[in-house]
C-alpha cells in the first residue's frame, strides 16, 4: 500500500507541477509533509536545501531520497518512475503539439498565464520555510543569513551551491552550540 502512496504522490506531482521541478516542488511538500507526514518540515527544508546543492533536477532528488526513506529500494524506484513517467510523456506529446502551434497566440498566452501561479507556489512555500526558519532561530538569524546568502549571491556572484554549503556549515557547526 505504501508503493501505491509513493507513485500516486509523485505521479500527481509531476503531472500538475508544469514547468519542472520549481513549480512541483509545493506539490511535492503538499504530499509529503501535510498529507503523509513522511517528512517533517524541517526535514523537508534540509532536503530541499540539499537537493539544490547537488546537480540535476530537484524534483528526482527529492523523489529518490522520499522514495527510499520511506519503502526502500522499491520506494526509490516507484518514486523515480512517477516523477519521470510525466515528464517524458508530456514532453513526447507536446512536442508534437508545440511544433505544429508553435506561432499560435492561444499557446503562447497559455504558457504565459502558468509562470503567476507558479510564482506563487514559491511564494508559499518560501514563506512556509520562513516560518520554519524563525522557530528554529528566530529573526536576528533569520535575516542575518538572508542579508548574507542574498549579498553573496547578488553582489559578489557566489555559486548558489556555495551559498547552501556555506549555511549548512553555519547549521552544523554555530547553532548547536547556541542551544
Amino acid at each position: 500500500m505504501i508503493l501505491i502512496s509513493i507513485f500516486l504522490s509523485f505521479l500527481l506531482s509531476n503531472i500538475f507541477g508544469y514547468g519542472g521541478g520549481p513549480a512541483s516542488i509545493p506539490l511535492m511538500y503538499e504530499e509529503i509533509v501535510n498529507r503523509y507526514n513522511w517528512l517533517s518540515n524541517a526535514e523537508f527544508s534540509n532536503m530541499l536545501a540539499l537537493g539544490n546543492a547537488l546537480p540535476g533536477p530537484i524534483a528526482t532528488k527529492i523523489a529518490a531520497y522520499v522514495g527510499f526513506g520511506i519503502g526502500g529500494w522499491w520506494g526509490f524506484i516507484v518514486a523515480l518512475a512517477a516523477t519521470v513517467i510525466p515528464s517524458a510523456a508530456a514532453l513526447i506529446f507536446l512536442a508534437n503539439i508545440m511544433s505544429k502551434h508553435r506561432d499560435s497566440k492561444i499557446v503562447k498566452g497559455m504558457a504565459l498565464l502558468v509562470q503567476p501561479v507558479i510564482a506563487a507556489l514559491m511564494i508559499i512555500l518560501t514563506f512556509e520555510m520562513l516560518q520554519d526558519s524563525y522557530i528554529s532561530l528566530g529573526w536576528i538569524q533569520t535575516a542575518a543569513i538572508a542579508v548574507i546568502s542574498f549579498a553573496l549571491l547578488q553582489k559578489f556572484k557566489v555559486h548558489p551551491a556555495i551559498v547552501i554549503i556555506l549555511a549548512f556549515a553555519y547549521g552544523g557547526i554555530v547553532v548547536p552550540h547556541l542551544s
